[in-house]
């Protein structure tokens, strides 16, 4: 089944078999990525260009050293030294990188849809890599195989979500790929930073953290984001963490094989306490490794990779 080719705005362009091909590949490159020597010549003579119009640490390092393990050439696009600090159009911006020969961009921007608009001006592949409110393809997939992989499934597992609901895009593409994959899901947080309707996700909604933890399979952090917040919608940063922090007592409520995962970066103190950050059962540093070799799937798939060892 071939993907080249693919855009990738969010996870449902992909089917079931497609996700679960990503996962084996995944699988395939994570063993690369154990060995001595981390690269293989499979993207030799394709250029990647990290298109990033906001901050990121894991995502954009994530995919520039998957790009780099597979072959391909790659151009870092630093908006805040672009000409478009000079008043150049984003449209005119990337018709310049793409007389460059650019073969795919990875994109990450405040504004949703930011990814399709750049579409309209280019042949190349494009690969959300966050935008805005909406999506977040790569870091669902990551999860979700980082999940696949300590479980051994997904369908039928109870996975619950705390924390910043309203302005997490990761929750929005996790969402739909968890129920994609089969399982029942548990949004918990604020009624102020729960988004209107979330119910019609097919997902289930608690204000009480202990409920919602109550016998799961999985249990995820959310960071507060506070940078996307326009106004104090709860009073405070220790009040929060009171009401909906993720402490070893509440986890005990889980399933006692209960695995940890959060996005990154954590708020210690915040939104998850050092012992569950910590415990044994944590995968916060596998989703990362796991990051690296899911965009290696994804990039050796959308651009036709050779598969040589």
């Amino acid at each position: 089944m071939s993907m080249v080719g693919r855009d990738v705005y969010d996870v449902d362009v992909f089917n079931v078999e497609e996700v679960y091909q990503l996962f084996e590949l995944t699988k395939h490159f994570k063993g690369i990525l154990s060995r001595k020597v981390k690269k293989v010549p499979a993207l030799r003579g394709v250029t990647v260009c990290t298109a990033f119009f906001e901050n990121s640490t894991r995502t954009k390092i994530s995919f520039d050293l998957a790009a780099k393990r597979l072959g391909a050439d790659t151009v870092a696009f630093s908006a805040s030294s672009s000409s478009l600090k000079k008043g150049e159009s984003l449209k005119d911006t990337i018709l310049t990188l793409d007389a460059m020969g650019i073969d795919l961009y990875v994109v990450r921007h405040s504004e949703p849809g930011t990814p399709k608009f750049i579409k309209k001006y280019t042949k190349a592949t494009v690969i959300n890599a966050g935008d805005g409110f909406h999506a977040h393809p790569t870091q669902a997939l990551l999860d979700n195989y980082t999940i696949w992989e300590k479980k051994g499934k997904i369908d039928g597992l109870k996975i619950s979500i705390v924390g910043d609901i309203q302005h997490s895009r990761v929750v929005r593409s996790n969402i739909k790929l968890m129920k994609m994959l089969g399982a029942e899901v548990t949004v918990c947080g604020p009624k102020t930073l729960m988004p209107l309707e979330i119910e019609k996700s097919g997902v289930k909604v608690s204000y009480d953290i202990n409920e919602a933890i109550d016998g799961a399979d999985v249990v995820m952090g959310l960071r507060m984001q506070l940078e996307r917040q326009t106004s104090g919608l709860f009073p405070t940063l220790e009040e929060y963490h009171k009401l909906y922090g993720i402490t070893k007592d509440r986890l005990s409520h889980a399933k006692p094989d209960v695995i940890f995962m959060h996005p990154g970066p954590m708020n210690r103190g915040v939104e998850v306490d050092d012992h569950v950050a910590d415990f044994e059962r944590s995968v916060v540093q596998e989703q990362v490794t796991n990051g690296e070799a899911i965009r290696m799937a994804l990039l050796y798939s959308v651009l036709g990779g050779r598969m040589e060892e």
